[in-house]
């Protein structure tokens, strides 16, 4: 059995926390016991203030409590568990103690000879205490989510026993007895990968677990028919390798799964993407203007490899035969005016050093300025290039007609026709191959990548698969099996396409700025609603008309949103964009109301609640990290609102995993669903004003400080708080920010 992620770390070196669910239970431990470590020490303290403080102590204490409780009843379920897990609830148990203790108004200390008196005055014993607390309590968590992926590997365990008893099976009876047995375990394996794939905070492993979860999902059908065809037509060598494709992709995706889950690979390998133009221009980019900061940072030689690196992988596009003269000529122009205005830096550069300059010349700033330029052009003729024919190819593909001449060919029994029609298909499959890969080059993001390189995985095993299914109907062209087999393998090619679609949208929101992740995550989510009990409905005429007027006021909502975003001057605070993202996606959902956009059963909806709760949840993590800048009535406000957004999104969340039966059920999950978003929309409403004028004052401050000098004294003790404020901790209250708290324990420890 594949070992956890968590079982080989060595915990006083820290842990990393790779899920949202365990990154949100800390939020509100963290921020008590930040409350209690950065109180203010004034000369006097009221008595209201020394029992406030006390308060949170014991609720510190309390809560420990009943959170060891838990991770003690896990421990006695789980033998393997069961020593690190005790050790771990001691020693939580016992900081909980102690900062209680410390708290405690009427066992404090006589006051220092000072007369300064604090609620606590061993700060040394509190912050020992507190550093011992959040570092066994996220123990606890780390280990209890140990228990999730053994469920996962557990169930993927009987799913490869049964997908083995499926692949030696001989009889139809015994086949529809264990593939019952067999759809179960999967629909157990989807719901638990599913949850899995929602928690990870890694996108680049999200993209990946989605991608892995499509293609079980798109093979469990496949298994099904390919295995029936097999059974009536034992004899049939195209059958055979039919099936025998399908069983290969199901293990290899099931082994996929299985290395994200575990965060392990074969052979201690490291999962890397293939190098795309975009992270080369990217890379490239950032040194050359990196080199205002530094001059002495970097060989020459560095740039203009970096460079000819980037022009090599342009052949993708260049050697191509689809490439037209014209797009060939405009690149290779491009790649040389690159290369020209990369050596004229080079030299520049040279000439600054050999000034002994300290920082850019005006020369250089120029060639900085020109050679990101000149990059830039090539990465925009390149994504032109990229995203044209993927466009083409979907307009001249959209009639299927290979697919039509092969399902006609085969029910005729002409196979002369289906190998003819089999190589029309095989060009098909090189063009949209090599356009995923280009796709790839231009994608934007490494999520975005990895779902080009998963579309065109999917196009190349495919179209073997579908010609195979061809040739078998061809052999035995009154077989109904064999036409409903190659019937699942088109559908399957043509659910590729229209996610190729999709894809091609989100490439270009990510080229012009627009953030276009969220309508794939759903795409992906979807792929898990067939395997799912519950049906997925629409709406009828009177049900749509009912919600249409909730509707309607998540619409007014959403546009309010809109008009506080726009106050804002940095567009790209972490505030601000998953603002923008909560709006969005309640903007699709007001337009399920209306039975427009792209949400078109109750299931898709419910996925997009989904995603909806857990941007918001993130948000609350933002909403945290910026608070622990602000003043006591500021923060007080903002943490009263953020508790409210979080009791809200876990409400939304807990609503649309709740499975349902009947119309009138749906009907009323629909319903709370919208009511859920629509005050969630609400609370956002009031934060960002709120927030916006939070970081404008501070920013006003700062820019009417002192002279630069003074600034730039000042500069090292405020770098955190400028981060904060300025949205720059791009993950939430993650690793970081907890690696944050624990630099400032050991700071106080040491004073």
């Amino acid at each position: 059995m594949a070992s956890s992620p968590c079982s080989s770390v060595n915990f006083d070196s820290g842990l990393e926390i790779k899920t949202r669910s365990v990154e949100q239970t800390l939020i509100p431990l963290v921020s008590q016991i930040t409350t209690l470590i950065n109180h203010k020490d004034k000369p006097k303290k009221s008595e209201r203030t020394q029992q406030a403080i006390q308060r949170v102590g014991q609720a510190v204490s309390v809560a420990v409590g009943r959170f060891v409780a838990v991770g003690e009843a896990i421990a006695v379920e789980n033998e393997e568990l069961k020593e690190e897990m005790g050790m771990a609830c001691f020693e939580a148990r016992r900081a909980g103690d102690a900062i209680a203790q410390l708290t405690d108004v009427g066992t404090a200390v006589t006051p220092p000879v000072d007369g300064r008196t604090t609620v606590f005055s061993d700060r040394t014993g509190m912050v020992k205490a507190a550093r011992m607390l959040l570092s066994s309590v996220t123990k606890v968590l780390v280990l209890a989510d140990r228990i999730v992926i053994k469920q996962i590997i557990t169930s993927r365990n009987k799913v490869l026993v049964t997908l083995e008893q499926l692949e030696r099976v001989s009889t139809f009876q015994e086949f529809v007895q264990i593939f019952s047995q067999f759809g179960n375990q999967m629909v157990e394996f989807a719901h638990l990968t599913g949850d899995r794939q929602n928690d990870l905070k890694d996108e680049n492993k999200k993209a990946r677990m989605a991608a892995a979860r499509a293609v079980l999902e798109k093979c469990t059908m496949m298994l099904l028919t390919a295995s029936k065809t097999c059974l009536r037509h034992p004899d049939c060598e195209s059958a055979r390798i039919n099936k025998d494709a399908v069983f290969h992709r199901m293990r290899f995706a099931l082994e996929q799964v299985m290395e994200i889950v575990t965060d392990a690979r074969p052979c201690g390998e490291t999962k890397v993407l293939p190098l795309s133009i975009y992270t080369g221009i990217k890379d490239f980019k950032s040194n050359v203007e990196g080199l205002r900061e530094g001059l002495y940072l970097l060989p020459h030689q560095a740039l203009s490899g970096q460079l000819e690196a980037v022009v090599e992988r342009t052949e993708d596009f260049t050697d191509s035969a689809y490439t037209s003269h014209e797009h060939r000529e405009g690149i290779l122009q491009l790649c040389q005016l690159a290369r020209q205005d990369t050596d004229q830096l080079i030299t520049a550069w040279m000439e600054a050093q050999s000034l002994n300059a300290k920082e850019a010349t005006e020369e250089m700033e120029l060639s900085i300025l020109k050679t990101c330029q000149s990059v830039y052009e090539l990465r925009r003729e390149l994504h032109k290039v990229a995203v044209g024919r993927a466009a083409d190819l979907l307009k001249l593909h959209a009639e299927h007609l290979p697919l039509r001449a092969l399902k006609a060919s085969g029910g005729e029994g002409n196979l002369e026709a289906v190998a003819e029609y089999a190589r029309t298909l095989g060009e098909q499959k090189e063009q949209l191959v090599e356009t995923c890969r280009l796709l790839c080059h231009v994608s934007g993001t490494e999520p975005l990548e990895i779902t080009c390189i998963h579309a065109e995985e999917t196009f190349h095993v495919i179209g073997p698969q579908i010609i195979s299914a061809a040739q078998t109907l061809a052999l035995h062209p009154s077989s109904k099996i064999a036409k409903e087999n190659l019937d699942v393998f088109c559908e399957a090619w043509e659910s590729q396409l229209c996610d190729m679609a999709v894809l091609l949208r989100e490439i270009n929101d990510v080229f012009e700025g627009r953030r276009g992740d969220k309508r794939a995550y759903i795409i992906y989510n979807k792929h898990s609603a067939n395997l799912k009990t519950v049906k997925a409905v629409k709406l009828d005429a009177e049900e749509q008309s009912t919600i249409a007027k909730l509707g309607l006021e998540l619409r007014l909502l959403t546009s309010d949103m809109d008009t506080e975003v726009e106050k804002w001057e940095d567009q790209e605070h972490d505030i601000v964009r998953q603002g923008q993202s909560l709006s969005s996606m309640a903007y699709s959902m007001y337009l399920f109301t209306r039975g427009e956009g792209l949400l078109k059963t109750t299931t898709d909806l419910f996925h997009q609640a989904e995603v909806l709760s857990e941007e918001g949840l993130q948000l609350c993590s933002s909403l945290h990290t910026f608070s622990t800048q602000l003043m006591d009535e500021q923060k007080v406000v903002v943490l009263s609102e953020m508790e409210k957004l979080m009791g809200l999104c876990q409400q939304l969340q807990m609503g649309v995993r709740t499975p349902v039966q009947g119309k009138t059920a749906t009907f009323q999950k629909v319903d709370s669903s919208i009511q859920n978003t629509r005050a969630i929309i609400t609370v956002v409403i009031y934060l960002l004003p709120v927030c916006n004028k939070i970081v404008r004052k501070y920013k006003s401050e700062r820019s009417s400080l002192g002279s630069p000098q003074s600034w730039r004294d000042r500069q090292s003790s405020t770098a955190v708080k400028d981060d904060v404020l300025n949205g720059k901790n791009s993950n939430g209250f993650g690793v970081k920010s907890l690696e944050q708290h624990m630099a400032n324990l050991t700071f106080l420890e040491s004073k």
